[in-house]
Formats: C-alpha cells, sequence, structure tokens
C-alpha cells in the first residue's frame, strides 16, 4: 500500500514541475503580449473618420462591459468631427448665399 502510495505521490510531483516548466517556456498561449497598463487597441484616423472607421471600432472589455475610456474617447472624437463638418457646411452655405446662389433646402430628402 505504501509503495503505491509513493508511486503517487511521485507522479504528482513530476505533474506539477511539467506544467511548471511548460508554463514558464510557453507563457500563457498569446500570439501578442498582453497590452500595458492604460493602453487601447482602439484606433481612428488622425482626421477624417468615416462610417467604415465608425464600423470597425472594436473596444475593449472590462467586467462591466466596455471599456468607459475608450467609448468617451471615440465619442468625443466622432463628436468633435460632426462639429467641425457642420462649421464647414455652414461656411459654405453662407458663401453661397453671399454669392448670390440660393442655398439648397437644408433638410435630407427622405429614402
Amino acid at each position: 500500500m505504501t509503495t503505491a502510495l509513493w508511486y503517487l505521490v511521485v507522479m504528482v510531483l513530476v505533474a506539477a514541475v511539467v506544467f511548471l516548466l511548460a508554463s514558464v517556456l510557453f507563457g500563457r498561449g498569446e500570439e501578442l503580449p498582453a497590452l500595458p497598463p492604460g493602453a487601447s487597441p482602439t484606433r481612428l484616423p488622425e482626421h477624417g473618420v468615416t462610417a467604415e472607421d465608425l464600423r470597425d471600432v472594436r473596444f475593449q472589455l472590462v467586467v462591466r462591459g466596455y471599456k468607459m475610456s475608450e467609448v468617451d474617447w471615440v465619442l468625443q472624437r466622432v463628436g468633435g468631427e460632426l462639429d467641425e463638418l457642420r462649421a464647414r457646411v455652414a461656411e459654405l452655405e453662407a458663401q453661397l448665399a453671399a454669392a448670390g446662389t440660393p442655398a439648397e433646402s437644408a433638410e435630407p430628402e427622405p429614402r
């Protein structure tokens, strides 16, 4: 009985050593190292955000959903782009009005 117990103890120890060596050599099985704290995989172009860019945005998952700081950053960027575009449209409409060309209706046609 004691011989079987010794075999069992030795097998458990060998398995533990093999597991630890494999863990150290192969890591967690990731292709890339983990992101450092505070880093984000969320990417947007510097200027000229398009609808395709927004469709491709992926947020880092956390315990209760998406990482709030990333979502806030994307919303701030898109809001800034939208404000710039609306200001540019207003500027161009003002130039058209000053030139005497009637601007088209501000309401888009229904699809």
